[in-house]
């Protein structure tokens, strides 16, 4: 999987790397800084398991190429409300593509990759005559969703995750859960890229 990562990431930069050099207007920005925060309803995907967290991250954003932003995204989320069954905390990072289709509204991808904690509620989870309380797991948590311009600085979020699981207390040792999230961006600097 690293390798793949590795090689989608190199393609998606080294255009932009790989251009010669050439006059730039001033107002263009090579890089860009925003951080966000949300509130994310999360389901966990074990026996009807749910959770409200608090999602917070920040993105990298490069130098767009042919209308579409290349960033590099950093969050992690924590349970707020931990259910009854299970709740889910994780940090991820990987790769974010947004879409220039105007100037307010900018759709994106991603693929994120990371570390998750599951915590057994109520004594643990039963499976297998074992009793789970704690789990660890890789996760990957490919997404979509759209960021929404409210001034040069203030953005609002609207983003959902699918995240697979593994080594967990199911038949098959994985499971899918779904997050969705609302939430603020700021960006440091304004926007610079149209």
């Amino acid at each position: 999987m690293v390798p793949t990562l590795t090689l989608l990431l190199a393609m998606v930069l080294c255009p932009c790397i790989a251009r010669a050099q050439g006059a730039k207007p001033t107002a263009t920005q090579d890089i860009q800084l925003s951080a966000f925060t949300g509130v994310s309803g999360v389901y966990t995907g074990l026996s009807g398991g749910r959770n409200i967290s608090l999602t917070v991250g920040a993105d990298l954003a490069l130098t767009p190429w042919n209308g579409v932003l290349p960033s590099l995204e950093l969050r992690g989320t924590y349970p707020i409300d931990r259910g009854n069954i299970v709740s889910q905390k994780d940090i991820f990072g990987g790769l974010r593509l947004d879409f220039y289709l105007s100037h307010r509204i900018h759709p994106y991808g991603d693929f994120l990759f990371g570390r998750g904690e599951m915590n057994y509620a109520s004594g643990g989870y039963n499976f297998n005559d074992f009793t789970y309380l704690v789990s660890t797991s890789y996760v990957y948590s490919p997404g979509a969703g759209f960021d929404y311009d409210l001034s040069n600085h203030l953005v609002i979020k609207l983003d959902g995750q699918i995240q697979r699981w593994g080594s967990v207390p199911t038949a098959s040792g994985s499971l899918y859960s779904t997050a969705g999230t609302i939430g603020l961006v700021y960006r440091f600097g304004g926007y610079g890229i149209p």
